[in-house]
């Protein structure tokens, strides 16, 4: 199968951005018996790096602690009606503990604020998973109006190389 990009797909800057903004995604992962688990979570991105606040005996901290490997996606709502865009990638998790120095650096630099203003940071048993994309994102229907992605939906995925 062949994915053409359209000619309109954000620049990584771009997407960082949109990215930014977001707040919601779907982790997947992946058991040792290769049984997969998908969840909806909050996130707070740092560059395209997402890092989400949850608990350490979760399904998602035990899978990626056997295997690194997740997927991500990002839905991007752009109006309450109409085809949802959004970004998709591949990335390698790693698992934090709350008092771990790389997340205490991000705590006090003001960053993971939408993440930790609810008592996250209270919890006994609470972890942070960082995930940082694989070099190539894929995007659908971003970098093009709604009016081009309702007309020409077959034809809306893009990729965007990192550098």
């Amino acid at each position: 199968m062949t994915t053409t990009q359209h000619p309109t797909a954000p620049t990584a800057a771009e997407l960082t951005k949109v990215i930014g903004k977001r707040s919601f995604c779907t982790i997947a992962t992946s058991s040792p018996k290769q049984r997969s688990h998908a969840a909806g979570v909050l996130y707070e991105a740092v560059g395209t790096d997402i890092y989400i606040n949850t608990d350490r005996d979760s399904r998602k901290v035990r899978n990626v602690v056997e295997n690194p490997h997740v997927g991500v996606v990002i839905p991007v709502r752009r109006a309450p009606v109409g085809p949802p865009s959004e970004i998709q990638f591949q990335g390698a998790a790693e698992v934090f503990a709350m008092d771990d120095p790389h997340i205490r650096g991000l705590l006090d630099q003001g960053k993971l604020k939408s993440i930790t203003s609810h008592g996250e940071l209270d919890r006994p048993n609470g972890c942070f998973i960082r995930i940082v994309p694989n070099r190539r994102i894929h995007t659908y229907g971003l970098g093009m109006s709604l009016i081009q992605l309702i007309r020409d939906p077959l034809n809306a995925a893009g990729v965007v190389e990192l550098a």
